[in-house]
Formats: structure tokens, C-alpha cells, sequence
């Protein structure tokens, strides 16, 4: 049965309290809110909703639409949420829909807001079966044709519905639509959450903004802050990302509606900012939530001192130190604990006893009295051995001790076991590492490999096995960093069978090789000309699935190159190319200087324009080569052209090495005079020679006899405080003695002035003195 009402004046039952109302209604006082929520139940609702439910159990075909009218339509009429318990009772949203025709067959839709609480629980109800995203949506496009009013629930439900299906397009079209009187700040963050986690940021921005607007009638809550600053703290998420001003600019908005993040949130965005580099606006954010009234705590102002205290911006640090106190923000342990360790990695480690003490409440003026923990102690005495002041650590280390609470731990004794052995006094880290036997505290790798590289660092290797071999036997295991230790030591001192027999120990014991230590044994065989074992480490390193970087190709290559193993060398440079390694100016200077020694000079020439080519200049190490294997080969012309085209047309000038070669060929041929204005030409360009330049000439002019260049010489290197070696000594002695000027040498050898001989045939007159009779 279709009953319409009369379109000049129709009635709706309202219930106040126990008594009921029949008030006109009209399509102008239409529901504002459609809300069903706010209803109180009707006064016979139970009994009406109970017997409805009962007759729409029957197929639609056989419902008694004369029962169903008298109850729904006539004396104590339900209200809204009694509509809606009926239709969530109906169990599908197929039953459901039905009745929500029923209904509105039988009134008119805007004439009754009723409709929209049995469309509500068609959508709760739809909600809960499969592919609910798609038939909430065709039910909404069904809405909208018999113009059936949504209530902020039912908005609700359909966001969250085309969020969970993914189908944001949808959404963001059916927010759009929504009749303002549907619209809530409940449906509004649920739209914002849903393009949040979906990844449209920008979307999601532009419902922000509009919730934000002065005159919106949906303000920002708590639940919106929520929603938004658990996307702004996240690290990674899908879509465009928050800028670090977008993440303020929003914060501070939100703040400007008394909605804030709480501490754990606030310290989290600030960590963030800080983290990326943006003290600055990390500081402005802390600011305006200050200014804005937000109670902000310690925690918050920790991360911003950490963040600052990375950039070592001491001053700023201070500054907000003293925003704290200005607004009675209490610092705790780990505010003082961020300010020390900062200043104490800066190596300001008097600044940080001074915070130390004012900490505990011993400064002048200071009302602060916070008692340090462990891990203070143990950064101010790390703080102390680093800057050399061991002595101050254990003085900070025996004070813990006398106080309980303060327990010197593990790290407090590895710090300063650490401190001692860097300096070589391995005898006190050793007494500290039976202290630490006596007092029960707990030793670790860290403190066995401490003790076992200062040994090694200070020429006690033996020392470190010895002590090696005690702690295994106490059943402490050294790690890959204890091995590789090891065998670096026994490489350094070419003690190569010993490193290799700590390899083959660390391989069986099921240690985890690092690159470290197959580089160090690499290097050490390398340099011993140990190829094949160097090779068989090689190998192993293979296997063990780490790749030879340019350090170990180069090392390789220079190895096989002392063995004159070309075939090897060029094996390397072809597993260079292949596993994408360049080679870099030391392979290139390498190559060079084997193939000048092996006579190849075409091909060193080829090696010096490829290395050119390949954006390599060749270095002043290249030119030495080259120049040094010409001079060995005797063709000391060739050697200087080399030196000509280095001087005028490079950019790297000769050094002192290389004027050493040419000036000790050129006196070994005999050509002193070129070797003597090589000299001058070092004077000139500012290049200063040592005792080997010095040897080389005094030997050539000795062959020459030229006595008056011996002492200009003997005073310039006086001058340019070159100290005579014994080769220096052995020369001039023979020299000058046998022409009779010792008492010159013996001026020379005590830094005096040498006189020169009067005359330039002073040579020959005194030849002439020594042979009359």
C-alpha cells in the first residue's frame, strides 16, 4: 500500500522526554545534520522495532504491508535510530535494500529524514560483505538518484569503504558531492587518512586547507593531529614525501587550532629535521610551539640538542638551554648527557667538566642538582684519554666506584684501556684489565682486542700472542678484528709465515673474514714477493664472496711486477676491466716504471698517453720513473729531454728525487758541469736538496778535483741544514785529507762557515806546496 501525505502540510512525530509532539515539517526544516545518532529512543521502540523485523522476515512479495504501515506510519511512529535498528536486523543488504524501497515508495524521500538512517544501515550492512568498495558505491550513485539525504555516518562509511578498495578517484568525486550538511570533521579526517596512507599528498593537502579555513564549519581535532603527524614522522611512505616546510607549515597551523603532537610525536619530527640537515626550521617549529602555549617537555628539546650538537653549533645550543630555563623546562640526565658528549668529541673537554659539575648542582648559581649516570662518567673519561688525560679518567673512574649507583662497567674500563695503550703505556692497561678480573667486571672482545692492537701498534707483538694465547686457553674467542690485527702486525715486520699461519687459524676456527684482513695479508705477500701465496689469498677472498677493490688490483699488479710476471700483470688489468675497476694514477706509475725498467720504453711512452687519455695526469711519481729508468739504462740525454718538456711544458714541477737521479747519472758519466748547474737550477726554482742530492755532487766534483766548488757547497748545505750522513763523511774525509784541509772539514762538521781557497789557481799553488821538500 502507497500512502502519500498531503503536499500543503505534513507532520512528523517527535519525541521529547515521555511526551510526543506532532510538529509540521517541511522540505526547509529538513534534518540540517541527518544525524541518527542524537535521537532518543521511542517510547514504545522496542515492541514496534521488534514486530517490524519480525514481519520483513517474510519474502517481499508476502509482507503484510497493512501491519507494516499501522507501525511505521501511524501512532507512535519510530524515530530514526528505531529505522535503523530494524534494517541493521535484517541481516544483508539486499533485505535491506527492500525495505529502504518500502520506505520510500511509501514517503517522500525529502519530506523524510528517516530515508536516511535505513540507507545508513544499508551501507553498514553492505559493509560488512565482499567487494563492499563497489556496492557501496552503486547504492550511493542510487542515493543520489532519489535524492535520499546521506548522514555523516553513512559519509563516513563510504570514504572508508573506496579508501579500503583503493579506489581514491572515487573517493575524492564523492567527497566533492557531499551535501555540506553531511559533511563533518569526523568524515573529513577519515578522507584525509584514507589519501595519507594511499599516497596522495597533494589530495590530501587541499582537504587540510580547507578544514583549516577561518570560517570552516569542520575544524581540526585531536584525531586529525593524530592522523597527520603519524604521516609527518614517517620515514619512508608511499608517494610524495612531506618537505621539512611543509611539516612545519602544518604543525604550526594545526597549533593555531590548539591541536598539537604530543611529546613523543614532537620529539619525533623534530629528530627528523635534525636529521636531514634542518636545525633551522627543527628550532623554529620548537619555538612556535612554545609561543603557541604548548607545554613542551625535555625530550623534545633533547632531539634538538642533538641535532645541533651533530653541526657542533655550540652557541645555539646554549641559546636553548636557556629557553629551557626561561620556560621552566626541567633538563634531565640525557640533556646534560647530549651537551657533554658533544663537547667532549669536540675535544672541549674542559667545557664539558664545567657541565659536569654545574650538573650536580656544584656551579655558582646553579639550582640544578642532577645526578650523573654511568654512561656521562664513561663519556667524560673517553672524553680524557683522548685528549691525552688519562690520569683525570681514572681519577673519574675511582669516583664511581666509591659510589654504588655509579658502578664502573665494561666500557668505563675499555675506555680507559684504550687511553693508555695509544699512548704505549701497555703496562697500565694490562694492570686496568686485572682490575677489571678483580672486580668481576665483565670483559669483552672489544677490551681483548683493544690490549692485543696496542701491543702491536708499540712493537709488542710477541707480547699480543702471548696474551693471545692466555685468553683463548680462559676460553675468550678472538673475533676477525683480533686475527686481522694479528697477521697486519707479523705483515708489518715481514714476519710473513707467522701472518699466514694466523690465516689458515682464522679460516678453521669459522671466523667471519673481513675485507681487512684479506687486504693486509694480500699487501704483506705482495710486498715479500710471495705471489703464489698472495694469489692463493686472493683466491679464497673470491670465494669467501668479497671483490678486489683498485687497492688490491694495484698492490697485485706492483707485486708482479717486481717478478717480472707480465703475463700476471696483464691478467689483472683485464679483471680490472672486466669487473668495471679503472685503473687510477698509482697502476699507471706502476706499469711505468716496470716497463722502464725492463727496457720497454715504447710502451711506457703508450702506458704515459693512455693515462693521459683516460683523465689521469701524469704525476711527478710517472716522470720519476720514466727519467730513473733512462738513467739506469745509461741514457741520461733522454732522461733530461724528459726533464726539459717536465719544466716547461707541465704542470707538475721536478722535485728533489728526481733532480737526486739526473744529478747522480750525470756525475756517474762524468758530466759534472750539467750536474753542478742542475744544482743551481734546484736553488733557483725553490726545489731545497737533502743529503742524497749533496753525496751525489761531492762525489762527482771529487772526481774532478774541484776543491773550490767542495767548500760553496759545504756552506750551502750548512745553510740549507742538511745534516752529513756517514756517506757525506766518508767522502770529504778521504778528499780533504789527502790535500791536506781537514781543518776545514772539521769547521764544516761543526755548522762553521768554510772559507774558500784565495785565488782561482789556489788548487794547483797548494799541489805545488805539498810536493817540495
Amino acid at each position: 500500500m502507497n500512502i502519500t501525505l498531503s503536499a500543503s502540510k505534513q507532520w512528523k512525530l517527535r519525541c521529547c522526554g515521555s511526551r510526543q509532539h506532532l510538529i509540521p515539517f517541511t522540505h526547509s526544516s529538513l534534518y540540517r545534520n541527518n544525524s541518527t545518532e542524537c535521537d532518543p529512543p521511542s517510547h514504545d521502540g522496542e515492541s514496534i522495532v521488534a514486530q517490524v523485523v519480525e514481519l520483513l522476515q517474510a519474502p517481499e512479495n508476502d509482507w503484510k504491508t497493512d501491519q507494516l504501515h499501522q507501525l511505521l506510519f501511524t501512532g507512535s511512529t519510530p524515530v530514526p535510530r528505531d529505522f535503523l535498528r530494524i534494517t541493521l536486523q535484517l541481516g544483508s543488504s539486499s533485505r535491506a535494500l527492500n525495505f529502504l524501497e518500502y520506505i520510500r515508495a511509501n514517503t517522500p524521500s525529502e519530506q523524510y529524514p528517516s530515508l536516511s538512517s535505513v540507507f545508513q544501515g544499508v551501507l553498514e550492512l553492505a559493509n560488512r560483505e565482499p567487494n563492499s568498495g563497489t556496492k557501496l558505491l552503486e547504492f550511493y550513485r542510487k542515493s543520489k538518484e532519489h535524492q535520499v539525504p546521506l548522514s555523516a555516518k553513512s559519509a563516513t562509511l563510504l570514504v572508508e569503504s573506496l579508501g579500503k578498495a583503493r579506489m581514491v578517484d572515487e573517493l575524492l568525486l564523492l567527497f566533492n558531492e557531499l551535501d555540506p550538511s553531511s559533511k563533518n570533521t569526523r568524515v573529513c579526517n577519515t578522507v584525509v587518512g584514507t589519501l595519507l596512507r594511499l599516497g596522495r599528498t597533494d589530495d590530501a593537502l587541499q582537504v587540510l586547507e580547507e578544514m583549516l579555513k577561518p570560517n570552516s564549519e569542520f575544524h581540526p581535532n585531536v584525531v586529525t593531529g593524530d592522523v597527520v603527524f603519524a604521516e609527518l614522522v614517517k620515514r619512508q611512505r608511499s608517494g610524495r614525501s612531506f618537505t621539512e616546510e611543509e611539516i612545519v607549515s602544518l604543525v604550526v597551523k594545526l597549533g593555531e587550532h590548539s591541536v598539537f603532537p604530543d611529546t613523543f610525536k614532537l620529539t619525533q619530527l623534530i629528530t627528523k629535521l635534525c636529521g636531514n640537515r634542518k636545525n633551522g626550521l627543527a628550532w623554529d617549529l620548537l619555538h612556535v610551539i612554545m609561543k603557541l602555549g604548548r607545554v613542551v617537555e625535555a625530550a623534545s628539546c633533547n632531539a634538538l640538542l642533538t641535532g645541533l650538537g651533530r653541526d657542533r653549533d655550540f652557541p645555539k645550543m646554549n641559546e636553548l638551554l636557556a629557553k629551557m630555563k626561561e620556560m621552566e623546562i626541567q633538563p634531565n640526565v640525557v640533556t646534560f648527557g647530549i651537551l657533554i658528549n658533544h663537547l667532549c668529541k669536540s675535544r672541549r673537554i674542559d667545557e664539558a667538566l664545567d657541565v659536569f659539575v654545574k650538573m650536580r648542582g656544584k656551579g655558582e648559581s646553579n639550582l640544578v642538582c642532577i645526578e650523573p649516570d654511568v654512561i656521562i662518567f664513561n663519556t667524560l673519561i673517553d672524553g680524557l684519554c683522548k685528549v691525552g688525560r688519562q690520569d683525570d679518567g681514572l681519577s673519574l673512574l675511582e669516583e664511581m666506584k666509591k659510589k654504588n649507583e655509579h658502578k664502573a662497567n665494561t666500557v668505563s674500563y675499555n675506555c680507559l684501556i684504550d687511553g693508555f695503550c695509544k699512548v704505549g703505556d701497555i703496562d697500565k692497561a694490562l694492570e686496568l684489565f686485572n682490575q677489571m678480573n678483580e672486580e668481576e667486571v665483565q670483559q669483552n672482545v672489544v677490551t681483548f682486542n683493544t690490549l692485543i692492537d696496542g701491543m702491536c701498534k708499540h712493537g709488542r707483538v710477541h707480547s699480543a700472542v702471548h696474551f693471545f694465547n692466555e685468553m683463548q686457553s680462559k676460553g675468550l674467542k678472538g673475533n676477525a678484528i683480533t686475527y686481522t690485527m694479528l697477521i697486519s702486525a707479523f705483515c708489518n715486520v715481514n714476519n710473513i709465515d707467522k701472518a699466514m699461519q694466523y690465516f689458515d687459524e682464522m679460516l678453521n676456527s669459522g671466523c667471519f673474514l673481513d675485507a681487512i684482513a684479506y687486504y693486509s695479508l694480500i699487501c704483506g705477500l705482495s710486498l715479500a714477493g710471495r705471489m703464489d701465496d698472495a694469489s692463493f689469498v686472493v683466491s679464497k677472498m673470491k670465494e669467501a664472496g668479497f671483490c678486489l677493490d683498485l687497492a688490491s688490483y694495484n698492490v697485485l699488479i706492483s707485486g708482479f711486477c717486481k717478478k717480472k710476471k707480465l703475463e700476471k700483470v696483464q691478467e689483472m688489468l683485464e679483471e680490472m676491466e672486466q669487473n668495471g675497476v679503472k685503473p687510477d694514477t698509482v697502476t699507471y706509475n706502476t706499469l711505468v716504471s716496470y716497463l722502464g725498467k725492463a727496457r720497454n720504453f715504447a710502451l711506457a711512452v703508450k702506458v704515459m698517453r693512455k693515462m693521459t687519455k683516460e683523465g689521469h695526469a701524469p704525476s711527478v711519481v710517472t716522470y720519476g720513473s720514466l727519467i730513473n729508468a733512462y738513467c739506469l739504462n745509461g741514457n741520461v740525454d733522454e732522461a733530461m729531454k724528459i726533464f726539459r718538456d717536465m719544466s716547461s711544458t707541465s704542470k707538475v714541477p721536478p722535485n728533489t728525487v728526481i733532480y737526486n737521479i739526473l744529478i747522480d747519472s750525470l756525475c756517474k758519466n762524468e758530466d759534472v758541469e750539467r750536474a753542478v748547474s742542475l744544482m743551481d737550477d734546484m736553488r733557483a726554482k725553490g726545489v731545497k736538496p737533502n743529503t742524497t742530492t749533496y753525496n751525489a755532487i761531492f762525489k762527482g766534483i771529487r772526481d774532478k778535483n774541484m776543491l773550490q766548488k767542495a767548500f760553496q757547497l759545504m756552506n750551502r748545505m750548512v745553510e740549507d741544514a742538511c745534516n752529513p750522513d756517514y756517506i757525506t763523511m766518508e767522502i770529504l774525509t778521504e778528499w780533504l785529507s789527502a790535500v791536506g784541509e781537514v781543518g776545514k772539514l772539521k769547521q764544516f762538521v761543526r755548522g762553521h762557515e768554510v772559507p774558500s781557497l784565495a785565488g782561482v789557481d789556489g788548487l794547483k799553488r797548494r799541489g805545488k806546496d805539498q810536493a817540495r821538500p
